[in-house]
């Protein structure tokens, strides 16, 4: 028997994603958000509205990062969620996690994050059915303890999800099959 729940933003496993950017006076700003994905092969989208200080900064550096959170740092990545940039400009600071400039676009790398997509801002997008920030990815790294013959080892990662039916995080470890030839078994 099935049972109706309440509407919310209820698809899971949902990215934990740490957006991070550099603040007016080149201090860094990192965000929590869980509602982006990949737009295209090299496109990203994050639905956030323009009241979050990492938009802000977003626009005016035309530029940002987005990571994926590991279990490591869960912590972390959760402060990045629940402080706000436009009350406590200086929270990357209130952490222990390092950071350094990316080559390739004006955009702080958080270290202590297994896997790095560096953006060059296109547009924001603001809609009766959403909003968000479209970015061209221009360069991914990795750290050399998450690659495994030169391609990323998800299970390396410990990436994590978020769990908006209880507000949990999960890990995101174990492989259970293999995409675009297990469902030719039933052919």
């Amino acid at each position: 028997m099935r049972q109706n729940l309440e509407i919310t933003e209820a698809i899971f496993p949902m990215p934990v994603l740490m957006v991070a950017t550099y603040n007016d006076d080149d201090t860094i700003d990192v965000m929590n958000a869980a509602w982006g994905t990949m737009l295209s092969r090299d496109h990203v989208i994050l639905n956030l509205t323009r009241t979050h200080k990492t938009v802000k900064n977003i626009e005016k550096r035309k530029a940002f990062t987005v990571s994926i959170a590991d279990a490591d740092h869960v912590v972390e990545a959760d402060y990045f969620g629940i402080i706000s940039a436009n009350n406590t400009p200086d929270k990357f600071e209130k952490t222990d996690l390092t950071a350094e400039k990316s080559e390739n676009v004006d955009a702080p790398i958080i270290i202590e994050f297994p896997i790095t997509f560096e953006c060059e801002f296109i547009e924001y997008q603001d809609g009766e059915y959403g909003c968000g920030v479209i970015a061209k990815v221009v360069n991914v790294t990795a750290d050399e303890k998450v690659i495994k013959d030169d391609k990323v080892d998800i299970s390396a990662v410990n990436a994590i999800a978020f769990d908006p039916y209880t507000h949990g995080y999960y890990k995101v470890q174990e492989r259970v099959g293999e995409a675009f030839k297990d469902g030719n078994n039933l052919n």
